[in-house]
């Protein structure tokens, strides 16, 4: 455990600088053009990569030493970050550089999570397995509860220069913990297998789309990544219009702790049943915090909004989880978790890619003060610039709201609801 435990806090600061650089670079962005599209082009970038190269780096991942990969990719994604840094240091900065930077992080990056995760699995016993599975959420969550809050208050004093460096310096610290780690670890060898990527992604695809009830939750699943995508990628925009970029890190972080306190609250109480039921109330939550998040400029509701939309992930999380995992065969269960995964984030990837030119071209036009919707919407989520974000985000819950209705008449994905006589714990499937 005490080899994990190094990694794991190695991983938690580069998780922090990590989520730091990415909330500078939506601010940056977005102050220096001026405009949404700018945003969710980066927002897209940062993310593409490592979709299209994860069944990749899982194949290395077993055929190769794990922690060597994850010193590649931690190191090789800081090449991007030192990019973006030169550029701003001696020239000008431009959108496409930040955009070269942010996608040679992200190639590499995708490296990290695939051997990171089985990397557990060569550290630890299987009683481990769990104690492990929350240390990891609780890093990866650190990007979303710590990494605004920081970053905001030196944005307040410094440029994103600062923020770079310091990314690229936890990185440093992350390679240094496991190259040390790796040296007390014996790399066990490897089984040379047959490999074929187009037969078991047929194999995985089949097991998904043969099971109805199945091929609706991964319908729910990626269309709830699309609204949450959307709503991820135009939050600073939206609140950058009306508030500056220190209050902005107090809302992220602020809202974050209500996924916290979410996964201690199916920590205490363990859901055993009606997953079903669970995954329908938690979406429709969802729907309304988005709602109640786009309706208005009044910070206090905006926080209580995005806390509920928080807290309601961990229980869609583990009930879509539950679901899946008990009416896929056991033996086809590592196949159709990867086109699960490709299925359900497509939906991020398709709203990174739509919703800044919707924001620019649609919406904000729509709600300026002359707008053909300003003495009707207007009334309601007020004229100018930003406003028409807020429109978006509350149409895609009440779009979540009105898919929902539609889904709970389907018998298949209740049928998939069975009793469970121990409590499970939650691999997200949503980001």
């Amino acid at each position: 455990m005490k080899n994990f435990i190094y990694i794991w806090i190695g991983e938690l600061i580069s998780s922090i600088g990590t989520g730091m650089t990415s909330f500078a670079l939506s601010v940056y962005v977005y102050q220096t053009y001026g405009n949404a599209s700018a945003v969710s082009l980066v927002t897209l970038l940062a993310f593409l990569p490592s979709i299209l190269l994860s069944p990749i780096a899982g194949l290395l991942a077993d055929r190769f030493n794990r922690r060597i990969l994850m010193v590649c990719g931690d190191s090789l994604s800081a090449l991007g970050l030192i990019f973006i840094l030169l550029n701003m240091q001696f020239g000008t900065l431009q959108l496409w550089m930040i955009c070269v930077g942010v996608t040679i992080s992200s190639f590499f990056s995708s490296l990290l999570n695939p051997a990171y995760k089985a990397t557990i699995t060569d550290l630890l016993t299987e009683e481990q397995y769990a104690k492990a599975s929350g240390m990891v959420q609780i890093a990866s969550s650190a990007q979303f509860l710590i990494s605004p809050f920081i970053a905001s208050i030196l944005l307040s004093f410094y440029d994103i220069r600062l923020i770079l460096m310091i990314d690229i310096c936890t990185i440093i610290v992350t390679v240094i913990t496991i190259l040390l780690v790796n040296r007390h670890i014996k790399e066990k060898p490897h089984k040379k297998e047959n490999f074929n990527a187009l037969k078991d992604l047929k194999e995985g695809f089949a097991s998904v789309i043969r099971h109805p009830g199945i091929r609706i939750l991964v319908f729910l699943m990626s269309f709830a990544c699309f609204t949450l995508g959307l709503l991820q990628t135009m939050l600073s925009p939206m609140v950058l219009s009306f508030t500056d970029s220190k209050s902005l890190g107090y809302l992220e972080s602020l809202s974050a702790i209500g996924m916290l306190v979410g996964s201690i609250v199916i920590g205490v109480m363990s859901i055993k049943k009606n997953f079903c039921r669970v995954l329908f109330i938690g979406l429709a939550l969802n729907g309304l915090g988005m709602i109640g998040i786009g309706m208005t400029c009044n910070f206090r509701i905006i926080i209580c909004s995005g806390l509920l939309i928080f807290i309601t992930l961990p229980f869609i999380n583990v009930s879509a989880d539950t679901m899946a995992r008990i009416n896929i065969p056991n033996e086809v269960q590592g196949r159709a978790w990867g086109v699960i995964s490709i299925l359900s984030q497509f939906g991020c990837l398709l709203s990174y890619g739509l919703s800044g030119i919707m924001a620019d071209h649609i919406f904000c036009p729509m709600l300026e003060n002359n707008g053909i919707l300003a003495n009707s919407f207007g009334r309601i989520f007020g004229t100018g610039h930003g406003r028409g974000i807020g429109l978006m985000v509350s149409m895609c819950g009440v779009l979540v709201l009105v898919v929902l209705v539609i889904m709970m008449r389907s018998k298949a994905l209740r049928e998939m609801d069975v009793t469970s006589e121990e409590p499970v714990e939650s691999a997200a499937i949503t980001n």
